[in-house]
């Protein structure tokens, strides 16, 4: 009998120093539809509470079935300490799970491991691209986009034949692979990257507009805004969330100074990037913001036909067709948003802002050759529903 009752209680030390070990996460929602590539993000701090020393290169998070799921550490504050090698200057740790129609509970598991976990797949990317004057570019593996640096819009001797172009639109590059493409792109050029050679193409048209969800100051008749970005900084890069920060100088907004840094944050799986401006200026009252879409967003030779929707009082889309380069959406989700516009060359979608507090706004562009959207009403759809998980947002509770 004492045998047994010893061999119970090793048995039981045994489970409860495994269970120590690993710790467990239910993520809920209310939304009654599929939310697929659903991001989930835990403190680290809750993370090493229960896991006392974990690392980020040696745990392992697992689904209710036990699959192994790629996950991401980020470490947002280079500045900390961590001498005893205990694993607390971390951010957070980032996972994706794809709830099916009907499914509004999932578990999962996060365990240490004392292995070393090798790398997963890149999905996302964000960098400076000093090979192409000084682009910024980013992607996920929906879409890509990129904007513009002070060195292209410098001013070229006449005769040099340097492009120069002064915008702090955004661009949008559409891909047909799931795999990253702008180190590819950027190597083969431009003659070839307006060309559909495969995995996509470049066939939306920035020039001076805002191109595909650019920022500027809207004073009831007239758009003011900033020359290209002047600073960037990578917060985190992958393999499934990115986050990166660009700052554009002060600029005249009709008579106030304004400068502005956007922070983006791009999540794989989806077509909608988020992004968080800043603008800070001077006077004490808040400010209209206008974002914008390119009225004539494709190429000339395309003739293309632009469809705009205000499906809501916090969306603007559209919806171009094209001859022969496939047909395209685009959309930005602005909650707060108080108004419409429209100048010369851009729709517009308005909100006010005060100095030095956040807005929040969501960026979305994606082919009809995708396969997910064949027409506009799949797209205005596929809007609807991203609009409504944002309404809807998960819970994650750590037990």
């Amino acid at each position: 009998m004492k045998r047994c009752l010893a061999a119970a209680g090793f048995a039981a030390m045994a489970l409860g120093a495994a269970a120590a070990e690993r710790m467990v996460i239910t993520v809920q929602h209310e939304l009654n539809a599929a939310r697929p590539a659903e991001t989930i993000t835990v403190p680290w701090l809750e993370v090493n509470r229960r896991l006392p020393g974990a690392l980020l290169q040696q745990i392992a998070v697992r689904d209710a079935g036990g699959r192994l799921l790629p996950y991401q550490v980020t470490n947002v504050a280079p500045q900390a300490r961590d001498p005893k090698g205990e694993g607390i200057a971390y951010g957070e740790l980032i996972f994706q799970h794809d709830f099916a129609p009907g499914e509004q509970s999932a578990r999962f598991t996060v365990e240490k491991t004392g292995t070393v976990s090798p790398p997963f797949p890149a999905k996302v990317g964000a960098r400076y691209v000093p090979e192409r004057l000084d682009d910024f570019a980013w992607e996920n593996d929906k879409v890509a986009h990129r904007t513009y640096g002070q060195a292209l819009a410098a001013h070229a001797p006449p005769g040099s034949g340097k492009e120069v172009l002064v915008t702090s639109g955004v661009d949008i590059w559409f891909k047909r692979a799931g795999y990253p493409i702008i180190d590819r792109w950027y190597n083969k050029g431009h003659d070839h990257y307006h060309k559909d050679e495969g995995d996509g193409l470049d066939m939306y048209g920035v020039g001076r507009t805002r191109g595909a969800g650019g920022t500027g100051i809207w004073n009831g008749r007239e758009l003011f805004t900033s020359r290209n970005y002047s600073g960037w900084r990578v917060i985190a890069n992958g393999p499934l969330r990115a986050i990166f920060e660009l700052s554009y100088d002060k600029w005249d907004a009709g008579g106030v100074q304004v400068s502005e840094v956007k922070r983006f944050t791009v999540d794989a799986g989806h077509y909608f990037d988020t992004v968080e401006s800043t603008f800070t200026f001077t006077g004490g009252r808040p400010l209209t913001v206008a974002l914008g879409l390119n009225r004539t967003p494709a190429y000339p030779e395309q003739t293309p036909a632009v469809r705009p929707y205000r499906a809501a009082p916090d969306v603007l889309m559209q919806w171009v067709r094209q001859r022969s380069a496939g047909d395209f959406g685009t959309a930005i989700i602005l909650p707060g948003a108080n108004g419409y516009a429209a100048d010369a060359d851009n729709e517009l979608i308005l909100a006010p802002a005060e100095s030095g507090r956040p807005l929040r706004y969501y960026l979305g562009a994606a082919a009809s050759w995708s396969g997910e959207f064949p027409n506009a009403e799949a797209w205005q759809a596929y809007v609807a529903a991203f609009k409504a998980r944002l309404a809807s947002p998960i819970r994650v509770v750590i037990e």
